[in-house]
């Protein structure tokens, strides 16, 4: 099994590249924001009851691609009612059963962020678009980006178009 673990701030193209790295793999996305507007349609964002069954849900399906040996790509954002030992407990679970963890951090300045930020199309996921609210955050994104686990690969997006993203994700995976 291969978990393709791609995280990064808001509008650092963690959905953009992610879904190109699928057309070129073939593997499936497992989008971030597909568990969380599940869950924020009936409990609001960071209740206890939305952060339970959101981190429950991702596992879930962690743990139910381990036992069917089923790799797949997952996009995430570093926040604060994230438990900070979640993204640890992913890549122990898909080791512990003998598979791979490719962790991909797309960096993206925060100037770049706020160019991003309102873009139209993060509308379609109910992304975050608000430059003020994004810059109440940043600190707080960028203290839980810090405790992620170390990366395997970096890439600014600020650098790189998304497909060139893609092709050094796919290259790392060959």
């Amino acid at each position: 099994m291969q978990l393709v673990f791609v995280y990064g701030p808001p509008a650092a193209g963690k959905y953009t590249v992610s879904s190109r790295v699928a057309e070129l793999t073939g593997l499936p996305l497992f989008h971030n924001h597909l568990v969380v507007d599940t869950v924020a349609s009936v409990f609001p964002f960071g209740s206890p009851s939305f952060v339970r069954l959101r981190e429950r849900f991702w596992m879930d399906v962690f743990e139910a691609a381990v036992a069917e040996d089923r790799s797949l790509i997952f996009t995430f954002q570093p926040e604060g009612s994230v438990s900070p030992g979640f993204a640890q407990g992913v890549v122990n679970l898909v080791h512990g059963a003998g598979g791979k963890v490719l962790l991909v951090h797309l960096k993206l300045s925060a100037d770049g962020q706020m160019d991003r930020i309102s873009n139209a199309d993060r509308a379609a996921f109910g992304k975050l678009r608000d430059k003020t609210l994004l810059a109440q955050l940043q600190a707080g994104f960028e203290a839980c980006e810090r405790a992620m686990p170390a990366p395997d690969l970096v890439i600014d997006t600020a650098q790189v178009s998304a497909d060139e993203a893609a092709a050094m994700i796919v290259a790392r995976l060959a």
